[in-house]
């Protein structure tokens, strides 16, 4: 364990997501000291995995380099990466918070020159691609990694890609028996910003997601449609990268059911117009259906989405669906009731995207504090302690919502740490 870090009036923020750098940037350019934690390898969050996002249809460079930048150029905040909260203690204005980091097998001396994951002969499932393709066991997490440093799955490492690994580094980086590092800090208040994981597919059996390559998710097309996606921007079927003549989306797939997500999740609906802006300009005839419980564009999304409704290859269906079969050429049957004609409709197409909801991480993992949390997992802030919550820890939302929540969240802890 290292040294307890004490800093008088300082912030923790946990989740170096789009919320948590917002609430980090905000406290420390008033002059608050702040420890920014993430559990992944990079920060960014679901932003970074975006092909582009709402309300200026943006990739996710335009906002997290930026943010990247300034997190960088801000001494006041200290970023660690691969990092969770074990546990936390005291009372509002003195917490004593356990940190641990995971070992990365790569130190600081690393240029990101990827000497080491040309040299590797051994492949991993790309989870930030959702399983689309592979990576090196020594990998760089992402295009817009920060910090820009490869990491090592080593329980996808053998014997001789660890030795190819150590011996195609320049740098002496490589660091296979790196171990697990715990430090206690004191802080004043703890901003939650542990944002939220795409609802399981696998648990609604009669959308067959996991059986068919045909049978996507929103978060699968955003990576095909990005550049650096594993189709590099193309969207084709997986398996067998057919181009689309014709594609279903499933709206509300697990959201708004009492045995699966019972809120709506809010941005299910814009995604998919912004999808289908996505398939049209890659093939201006395709065919589109719709399947929807409601549309929910609120505002100021009304006329993008009167837009993509005007599109005359496309069509919207008003019913949940029902089943989706899998058919022998690959393509995939989805079945509905049209709630307004009480008709019976099954359409084929070539490729079906679930729209899933937005499940905080709270309600798939332990808290690591007495937080509030409700029966859906999202965090309630304490007005009788300093433990805030910020973006989709606290509910389904867009990026906007989720910097405007981050911002009130972090002025809500300068308030605490003045005290």
């Amino acid at each position: 364990m290292t040294d307890e870090q004490s800093t008088t009036g300082a912030v923790l923020v946990v989740g170096g997501g789009i919320s948590g750098l917002t609430a980090a940037l905000e406290a420390a350019e008033v002059g608050k000291d702040v420890f920014l934690v993430e559990k992944g390898a990079s920060f960014g969050g679901r932003v970074a995995q975006l092909n582009q996002y709402f309300p200026k249809l943006c990739p996710p460079s335009c906002g997290l380099e930026i943010n990247f930048r300034r997190v960088r150029d801000n001494r006041r905040i200290r970023t660690y990466s691969m990092t969770t909260v074990k546990s936390v203690s005291g009372a509002q204005g003195n917490y004593e918070v356990t940190l641990e980091t995971a070992p990365r097998y790569v130190n600081s001396n690393c240029t990101a020159c990827g000497d080491c994951s040309a040299a590797c002969p051994d492949e991993r499932d790309n989870d930030f691609n959702f399983g689309m393709d592979k990576t090196k066991a020594a990998y760089l997490p992402h295009e817009m990694a920060f910090p820009r440093r490869y990491v090592i799955d080593k329980n996808a490492l053998s014997a001789a890609g660890a030795e190819a690994v150590k011996s195609a580094c320049k740098y002496d980086a490589i660091d296979l028996d790196m171990q697990a590092q715990t430090r206690t800090i004191n802080v004043a208040s703890i901003v939650w910003a542990t944002g939220w994981t795409p609802y399981d597919a696998t648990k609604m059996e009669n959308l067959k997601f996991g059986q068919s390559q045909s049978i996507v998710t929103n978060m699968m097309i955003e990576r095909m449609a990005a550049p650096s996606g594993p189709t590099g921007g193309k969207i084709v079927r997986p398996g067998d990268d057919k181009e689309i003549e014709s594609i279903a989306f499933v709206q509300c797939a697990g959201s708004r059911d009492e045995n699966h997500l019972e809120y709506c999740s809010h941005i299910c609906c814009m995604a998919t117009f912004k999808q289908m802006s996505y398939v049209r300009e890659q093939y201006p005839d395709a065919k589109i259906y719709v399947f929807y419980i409601d549309l929910r564009t609120p505002g100021k999304y009304e006329k993008f989405r009167e837009a993509r409704m005007a599109d005359e290859n496309a069509t919207f269906i008003k019913g949940k669906v029902a089943d989706i079969a899998i058919e022998a050429d690959g393509s995939v049957t989805v079945t509905a009731e049209n709630a307004l004609t009480a008709e019976k409709i099954s359409q084929q197409v070539d490729m079906a995207v679930l729209a899933t909801g937005m499940q905080p991480n709270f309600a798939i993992e332990q808290a690591p504090a007495d937080l509030q949390i409700d029966s859906n997992g999202f965090v309630i802030s304490d007005p009788n302690s300093a433990m805030i919550s910020a973006g989709c820890a606290k509910k389904a939302a867009d990026v906007v919502t989720c910097t405007q929540s981050s911002t009130a969240a972090a002025l809500k802890a300068i308030q605490v740490s003045r005290r």
